[in-house]
């Protein structure tokens, strides 16, 4: 194992960050300079999990196609995946 991939969250502890950091930001009791700080590392953390959710994707593909039966199909999430995330 690298030190990056030591030091890089799983995407389940980059979930659990990001809510820690909105929810602090949404309280409102945080300084400006510190706000900004918390805002970029969530920026971050929401960037590094679109790109593992793109790895796993890319993943799937290729073990639908190993298997001969790739259809693509755009994702439609289901009526209770839509809307704000809480």
């Amino acid at each position: 194992m690298t030190s990056q991939e030591q030091s890089t969250p799983s995407f389940e502890q980059a979930i659990e960050q990001l809510e820690r950091i909105v929810a602090r930001l949404e309280s409102g009791d945080v300084p400006l300079e510190q706000a900004i700080e918390l805002f970029q590392d969530g920026m971050k953390l929401s960037q590094l999990c679109g790109q593992k959710l793109e790895q796993v994707e890319r993943k799937i593909e290729v073990l639908l196609e190993q298997e001969g039966s790739l259809v693509k199909k755009p994702f439609q999430p289901a009526e209770a995946d839509k809307g704000e995330w809480k």
